[in-house]
């Protein structure tokens, strides 16, 4: 091996100096990558966090969602209970009615015939008509007259007292201008209701 001389001169100074850069270089390119994957890493990590918060928002507003269906179904289960329930008592109301008007029917069938002949005439002032009232029976009658007009959609109830054997007048001066379609019902507690239509 060859030995180096005491005292390099400034050429080969130089040359050594040289041949240093090349380490420093490659030292550059690593910070450089470094630096770039450390963006990259960075960039990520706050890609990744927007992710997550976009996630979480996601999972909130589908909670919050979940939860009104939840809400919603269950006023849905309760309403259509509650219908059933009111349907329900429907149907018994009717069963009851039904019930009542049967009987109720049983027992006007059980009661003699109201006493009384209704008949019209025409009012002698001209204002519609007036219903003659003849009390066929041998005792005083008080009975409620109840008077409809289903044109007009009026009605009015009277109370009369009728002698025995013995006609009563009931028009325009009593209360009421009788015109022909009208409805007309008397009633007695003793006796079945009369009804009748004026002609």
């Amino acid at each position: 091996m060859p030995s180096q001389p005491a005292c390099a001169t400034p050429a080969e100074a130089g040359t050594e100096t040289r041949a240093a850069p090349p380490p420093r270089r490659g030292l550059w390119l690593a910070v450089g990558v470094s630096i770039v994957l450390l963006l990259a890493v960075a960039g990520l990590s706050l890609y990744a966090f927007m992710l997550n918060v976009d996630l979480g928002d996601l999972k909130r507003r589908l909670s919050r969602e979940i939860e009104t269906r939840q809400l919603a179904e269950r006023y849905l289960v309760e309403t259509r209970n509650q219908l059933t329930e009111s349907l329900r008592e429907i149907e018994q109301l009717k069963a009851q009615l039904n019930y009542r008007e049967t009987e109720a029917q049983s027992l006007a069938a059980a009661k003699p015939a109201l006493p009384l002949v209704v008949g019209f005439r025409s009012s002698m002032l001209g204002k519609g008509m007036v219903a003659v009232i003849d009390n066929d029976s041998d005792r005083y009658l008080t009975v409620t007259l109840l008077a409809r007009n289903p044109t007009l959609s009026t009605a009015k109830r009277f109370t009369l007292e009728l002698a025995p054997r013995a006609k009563t007048e009931f028009g325009h001066l009593e209360g009421w201008q009788f015109a022909s379609g009208d409805e007309v019902a008397l009633f007695h507690d003793a006796f079945a209701p009369l009804r009748l239509t004026v002609p």
